[in-house]
């Protein structure tokens, strides 16, 4: 069935435009996220369904499977306890979450299996990504210069959010989709390459950098300077412009901090916080009363993890937990926040130590299967370009010291799981879907 469908570009077209749409679903909310997801699955198993069945099972595959399972398992155990206390009014509400769940394991084999089959021309991907980004970008600045972008939102804070309204999410979405951005040309239009690189990428990266740097999100504008270096670090022919970016970012950030008030105010707060948190912890007295609110929210996390240390509270339950054991240390009524804000510390009081233990091998396994392989081996990656905006944003996403939001929620797991999928689908089999024009 599958060599008579691959024969059919409207099937190619189909699934080569539901992933160009995934960076502008992310535009426009999790309602079209879960649309786009929802379609990319039910399509791939309508379609392609015995093909997939058959797709060859990995260890790392196995573990994913296992990593799964688990989320439901933990779920179950906590459901009972809920249910066995009368806490909650919803039966197996943590076990109907975790099955839902489950739509982020099909995600991955769908993806997978589509990369792999060259189903899937991702080109279009980069050039959604591209425009996207830039749509994003321009958005921010009508709403810093007119006081409200181009759908009428206007910011409450000193940050500026541009189409995502009271969801001050501009910088983060920035950091994930504008780097694609930067390969499109080299990648797939190469014979403009030399002409356009002196004068297109810079300026593309000025443009960016200034709409992260208006947008306010301070550690998405850090991991973003901070994967640019590592890709002008990791490419050799990139390293000789690293002083020239390095450069770039010194100007264009000095320039705004010091004839805007408002970014001045919003990195001088950013530092005074860094600051607090390296001195608090370094004298180890988290007691100090006015310590900083994301140090607060770390810090929560591991008398929640207590409770539950081996098989967690299960997902998006840490807000319950973290309530408990925070009145009870305290004696007063304490109101937590639904997630620590770092995947790692989220995955440890949700899913205990086994989880964190399954998520950790996961992710060594896919960095020693694309990082490592392309840059310190001789595997047919090394020359494979395309894969290496998608490695370092993966290293990106997961980097394991800075704030995130939470790792069980739609728009930071259909991110995550579409870019391993991508990862893993690109070291099958050797693809290499480039334009060798």
């Amino acid at each position: 069935m599958f060599s008579s469908i691959n024969r059919l570009p409207l099937i190619q077209n189909y699934f080569t435009l539901l992933i160009a749409l995934i960076p502008v679903s992310f535009i426009a909310g999790n309602l079209v996220i879960n649309l786009n997801v929802f379609l990319i699955i039910v399509s791939s198993l309508l379609i392609f369904g015995k093909e997939i069945v058959k797709i060859k099972i990995t260890f790392l595959d196995k573990l994913f499977f296992l990593f799964f399972l688990f989320i439901i398992f933990s779920a179950l155990h906590n459901d009972i306890y809920f249910i066995t206390n009368d806490l909650f009014p919803e039966d197996f509400k943590t076990v109907k979450k975790s099955f839902l769940f489950l739509r982020y394991l099909f995600l991955y084999f769908s993806i997978r299996f589509l990369i792999e089959k060259k189903i899937i021309n991702l080109k279009f991907f980069f050039i959604s990504c591209l425009f996207s980004t830039l749509f994003v970008s321009l958005d921010i600045f009508y709403q810093f210069i007119f006081g409200k972008d181009i759908f009428g939102f206007v910011p409450t804070t000193r940050k500026f959010s541009g189409p995502f309204n009271d969801e001050l999410i501009a910088g983060g979405y920035l950091l994930r989709f504008s780097i694609f951005s930067f390969f499109l040309i080299p990648i797939f239009y190469r014979k403009y390459y030399n002409k356009i690189f002196l004068y297109f990428l810079p300026m593309l990266l000025i443009f960016f950098l200034i709409g992260m740097i208006l947008a306010g999100n301070r550690m998405p504008f850090i991991m973003y300077i901070f994967t640019l270096s590592l890709i002008t670090v990791f490419h050799q022919n990139l390293r000789k412009h690293f002083l020239i970016l390095a450069t770039v970012v010194l100007i264009v950030f000095s320039l705004i901090y010091k004839f805007n008030s408002i970014v001045k105010d919003n990195f001088d707060n950013f530092y005074s916080q860094v600051s607090k948190i390296i001195v608090i912890t370094y004298s180890k007295d988290f007691k100090i009363n006015n310590q900083p609110t994301y140090l607060k929210e770390f810090y929560s996390f591991y008398d929640t993890w207590l409770s539950n240390k081996y098989i967690g509270g299960g997902i998006k339950n840490f807000w319950y937990y973290c309530h408990v054991e925070q009145t009870k240390k305290t004696g007063k009524l304490k109101v937590c926040n639904t997630h620590p804000h770092n995947y790692y510390l989220e995955i440890l009081t949700e899913l205990g130590l086994i989880g964190l233990i399954l998520a950790l091998t996961i992710i060594i396994i896919i960095l020693y299967q694309t990082f490592y392989k392309k840059y310190f081996t001789s595997s047919a990656l090394k020359n494979n370009n395309l894969i290496t905006p998608f490695i370092f944003l993966f290293i990106s996403e997961l980097f394991p010291i800075k704030g995130t939001g939470s790792f069980f929620t739609t728009n930071n797991a259909t991110y995550l799981f579409f870019i391993i999928a991508i990862l893993i689908g690109l070291t099958r089999k050797n693809n290499f879907i480039e334009n060798k024009k």
